[in-house]
């Protein structure tokens, strides 16, 4: 079985401005740098034969290359307790049309419809163990966080291996964008 999942990679320079914002908030779960990726489909366990077809669905795509702009600080919550933090990326159409390919692309290998709406974002840290006040000053701090745009030219199957720390990303393949 494989766990996978596709995802735009980010350039070493957008990782470490993301890794500047890391630290100060006791019970945060930072995500190590390496793993900073911005999720377009998870896809989860599969048989190494149906990864074999998400690999020809998603090498049939075609779509343009496009600069990603991300922008300030979000939190996904449950039950009225901020589980994380985030950097959303600024909605763009070229980025919801190569979402919704690869949506439709693993659709028609008979994978499920992905049931959330997408929010594209780039993960900080797991916050359920961390104190409100702090999450709340930390989003007031960095609100403004604006990187320069990035250069999206491809996006990438990824494996991940669950670790005792943090998850190991795999890079499987990349998939040139025009």
């Amino acid at each position: 079985m494989l766990r996978l999942f596709v995802a735009l990679s980010l350039p070493a320079e957008v990782k470490s401005q993301l890794a500047a914002l890391a630290g100060g908030i006791p019970g945060a779960k930072w995500v190590p740098p390496e793993n900073y990726h911005l999720t377009l489909r998870f896809i989860g366990e599969i048989e190494a034969w149906q990864a074999e077809e998400v690999d020809h669905a998603l090498a049939a795509i075609r779509a343009p290359r496009f600069d990603l702009a991300l922008a300030g600080i979000g939190t996904f919550e449950k039950a009225g307790r901020i589980q994380s933090l985030h950097v959303p990326a600024e909605p763009s159409e070229a980025l919801g049309r190569l979402q919704r390919k690869v949506e439709t692309a693993l659709q028609r290998v008979g994978l499920e419809p992905e049931r959330k709406r997408f929010a594209p974002h780039v993960t900080l840290a797991r916050t359920d163990k961390a104190e409100t006040f702090k999450l709340v000053s930390f989003l007031q701090a960095h609100a403004l966080f604006r990187p320069p745009p990035v250069a999206i030219e491809h996006f990438t199957l990824f494996s991940s291996r669950l670790g005792k720390e943090a998850a190991h990303y795999i890079p499987e393949v990349e998939y040139e964008l025009a």
